[in-house]
């Protein structure tokens, strides 16, 4: 399985921006996915999980703003971002979750600036 996030930038705070991870390998389908974040100096966090049924969990901070989605026939999630704010500034990675494996993509950059 690869991962491949994309979609990353600079964006003004109150802007929006849509991260896209296309994943390779089988069992899409059947996978968990979500994706996490890492600011500067802090731990990785849990941002959004769109389970392989379609029901969505959301971190307290991005619930009202993102939404997680997937599109199965292209093996695709995305993780749609509005009202952006610099607390949000992090590389953003792309997990699959699927019985005890876990896998990631390499992350891409985001950056909102005040």
């Amino acid at each position: 399985v690869q991962l491949q996030a994309s979609g990353g930038g600079l964006v003004q705070a109150g802007g929006s921006l849509r991260l896209s991870c296309a994943a390779s390998g089988n069992g899409f389908e059947i996978s968990d996915m979500a994706w996490y974040r890492q600011a500067p100096g802090k731990q990785r966090e849990l941002v959004a999980i769109i389970s392989f049924s379609g029901r969505t969990t959301y971190a307290n901070s991005a619930k009202g703003r993102f939404t997680i989605s997937r599109d199965n026939a292209k093996d695709m999630v995305y993780l749609q971002m509005n009202s952006l704010k610099p607390d949000d500034t992090a590389v953003y990675y792309c997990n699959m979750h699927r019985g005890l494996a876990d896998y990631w993509g390499q992350g891409t950059q985001l950056t909102v600036s005040s």
